[in-house]
């Protein structure tokens, strides 16, 4: 007997089930307030040059005091990084002249001025990260995803040893601990280091909550609790943009986007650990006790089983043998796919925070364009829904990253004059990148045995993160070249989707428990007993 014939007995999506989903479903909120808050906490509002001796020039204006001292653009617009270094009163007369022959432009001596119409405070202004710091602001979002990276490590083989329920609740925990002294840093290195090890933390949150509510749904409703949850992912970016829009200083920001982790915290008692992982460790006696309750919950009062047959029901894996992130590459079939889908794990994370860490080419504020991001998100998962179960998970996952390199791509060539058109192409792509990143959660989650499902979810993780730690920095390349760092995150999304054709398909396929499952299923599919071939959508709740 296998675990998807035992959840035919007890239910296998019933109350317990739904009750499971909605409350990690909590967590799944607050991770992209965390993951894209950078968009507001680093913002970089207009700024220009503090002029020193200001009451020498009380009889002027302040745009006069301005031309006198700031150079201008071409466009017309004054400068951000340099200024004049004495006062150019022969501009007063006429602006269109060029500066005095013994006057030099100098970058800014005395600090920069701030337009603080937009934001009370951000981190830039706070520690002036403008002009030759700009690097260390684009660098913030990179140490999150460094944490977020080594945090992959840590809680993917952390999961897999001591349970996922027990390191989800360390990883919330330790996200409000550390998300609160983030929002208490008094100096730029301790904001590096608290929101590094804030993405640490965030990173078991991210990893173990699909798998979590995966491991207790039959095979037809898989597809259905990847959506929901990615679902509340978008939900959470809409919040961001409100909470933002409300908070407009940095500290208080970060209070309001870390509070939730308690209520999550307190929630986390209702879950149970995943019956799946307890089967497979041989601790069928908490095992029994959940399943139980689950039948309970679910209307199946007469259901029962005995230690005796879960201990059965354990994997190929044998007494005292472990399993480490080594294990993805000993056998054949678990080596290819662990170096597959890496590769579509990076693509789909790097042109996902490529897109969603540059708010702008939508002809709207940065608030607006954060919540139009989250609402495109949504169709762009419905879509999912339906593709996922008609057309295959390997179509899904390639096509809809390659769909994304291609929009980047088609606005390197569209000129700026089509604003309409670029806005709907970017538009366009912002679906597609969502629509990857909601298929490949799904897709990796049933690629991986039981006994090796988080180690794997923890590898692939820390390579996409990988890509999220890099996509921030791409963005300084435009003093390069304008359009290289569209150029590159429309080459690595291609050739990254390219890839996903070469991993097998899982469409209506048991999750398998051990290696050999896997090893097995690459010459013939193990028979699904839980629902027939193709079962319509029609039969999921909506």
């Amino acid at each position: 007997m296998k675990f998807e014939d035992l959840l035919l007995e007890i239910g296998g999506f019933g109350r317990f089930q739904i009750l499971i989903l909605v409350i990690l479903c909590l967590p799944r909120i607050n991770l992209p307030m965390h993951f894209l808050l950078h968009n507001f906490l680093a913002a970089t509002p207009s700024h220009h040059c503090a002029i020193p001796h200001q009451e020498a020039f009380v009889n002027l204006t302040m745009e006069e005091v301005l031309l006198i001292n700031i150079p201008r653009e071409p466009d017309g617009t004054f400068r951000s990084c340099e200024m004049f270094s004495k006062p150019q009163f022969h501009l007063l007369l006429n602006s269109s002249l060029q500066p005095e022959n013994n006057s030099t432009i100098q970058h800014c001596q005395h600090g920069w001025v701030y337009d603080h119409s937009q934001f009370s405070s951000t981190i830039s202004t706070q520690w002036d990260l403008v002009c030759e710091q700009r690097g260390l602001n684009q660098a913030t979002a990179t140490f999150f995803f460094i944490g977020v990276t080594m945090g992959a490590v840590v809680f993917g083989y952390l999961s897999d040893r001591f349970g996922r329920k027990t390191m989800l609740l360390l990883s919330l925990v330790c996200s409000l601990i550390l998300g609160m002294l983030s929002a208490a840093s008094i100096s730029y290195t301790m904001l590096a280091i608290t929101r590094t090890l804030t993405g640490v933390a965030l990173s078991g949150v991210s990893l173990i909550i699909l798998p979590l509510g995966m491991e207790w749904v039959d095979i037809q409703h898989r597809t259905f609790t990847a959506i929901l949850t990615s679902i509340f992912w978008s939900i959470g970016n809409m919040l961001l943009a409100m909470a933002a829009y409300f908070v407009r200083e940095w500290h208080w920001l970060l209070v309001a986007v870390t509070g939730p982790c308690l209520l999550s915290i307190v929630c986390l008692w209702w879950v149970p650990e995943s019956a799946r992982w307890l089967i497979a460790n041989g601790k069928v006696k908490q095992a029994r006790r959940h399943l139980l309750r689950c039948a309970r919950m679910n209307g199946r009062k007469d259901f029962t089983v005995s230690p005796e047959a879960l201990r059965r029901m354990a994997t190929d894996k044998k007494p005292g043998e472990s399993y480490s992130y080594i294990s993805l590459f000993r056998t054949p079939v678990l080596r290819k796919i662990s170096l597959c889908s890496g590769a579509v794990w990076f693509g789909v994370a790097f042109s996902y925070y490529g897109m969603s860490l540059n708010l702008t080419g939508f002809g709207l504020n940065m608030y607006l364009s954060q919540f139009v991001f989250g609402v495109i998100e949504i169709p762009a998962k419905m879509i999912m829904y339906v593709l996922v179960n008609r057309v295959g998970r390997r179509q899904s996952q390639a096509w809809t990253l390659i769909l994304t390199g291609l929009c980047v791509g088609a606005n390197i060539i569209i000129p700026k004059s089509f604003t309409s058109l670029r806005s709907v192409v970017a538009i366009m792509g912002k679906g597609f990148s969502e629509a990857a990143f909601t298929t490949v959660y799904l897709y990796t989650s049933e690629l991986y045995p039981t006994v090796l499902r988080q180690n794997g979810m923890g590898y692939t993780s820390f390579v996409a993160r990988l890509g999220g730690a890099l996509a921030p920095l791409v963005f300084l390349l435009d003093e390069v070249w304008r359009s290289l760092p569209q150029v590159t995150y429309c080459g690595v999304a291609i050739c990254c989707g390219s890839v996903a054709f070469l991993l097998p398909e899982t469409l209506n396929v048991r999750l398998p428990e051990g290696i050999e499952d896997v090893e097995k299923a690459q010459g013939k599919r193990p028979p699904q007993t839980s629902a027939p071939e193709g079962m319509p959508l029609q039969s999921l709740p909506k």
